[in-house]
């Protein structure tokens, strides 16, 4: 019994990364909890709070870019709990190109992402993307940010 719940752990944070590689924001949704909790562990004053608020917050970054994916690497469970070694090509429109290492640590309840938190070098970003990137991510929709300083 134990085990089938470990692969469905599994299933959940998997299922949700390639959703994610697609930018299938629809699908991404489905996996997350109605309470899910999303921070870039660099910025936690800028998480976000349930699906559709994640969406919009994963949008920020990813959507302008030419091309993203994500690549596999070592997940770990321990029943609800799920780290997951990564990383992630992005790709911009004027053609810079890099990658970004991630251990993102989740906690999946009741089939549903409830806790997902990314831990990055935002050095590592700044070193290959675009400086209009940044202003982008100024200007563009706040509407999503949920401090989450006093919860991580």
């Amino acid at each position: 019994m134990a085990q089938a719940s470990k692969v469905a752990v599994e299933d959940v944070v998997v299922g949700m990364w390639q959703a994610l590689s697609r930018r299938d924001w629809d699908a991404v949704k489905t996996f997350l909890a109605d309470d899910c909790l999303y921070v870039d562990m660099p910025l936690p004053a800028f998480g976000a709070r349930g699906p559709e608020d994640i969406v919009k917050r994963l949008k920020v970054g990813l959507e302008q870019l030419a091309g993203y994916e994500n690549h596999d690497g070592v997940l770990v469970s321990n029943g609800a709990d799920v780290i997951y070694e990564h990383s992630e090509t992005w790709t911009f429109a004027s053609g810079e190109q890099g990658v970004l290492r991630f251990v993102t640590v989740h906690k999946v309840d009741d089939g549903k992402i409830r806790v997902w938190k990314d831990y990055w070098d935002m050095q590592s970003l700044v070193s290959f993307a675009p400086p209009n990137h940044f202003e982008n991510l100024a200007t563009g929709d706040t509407s999503w940010v949920f401090d989450a300083s006093a919860l991580v």
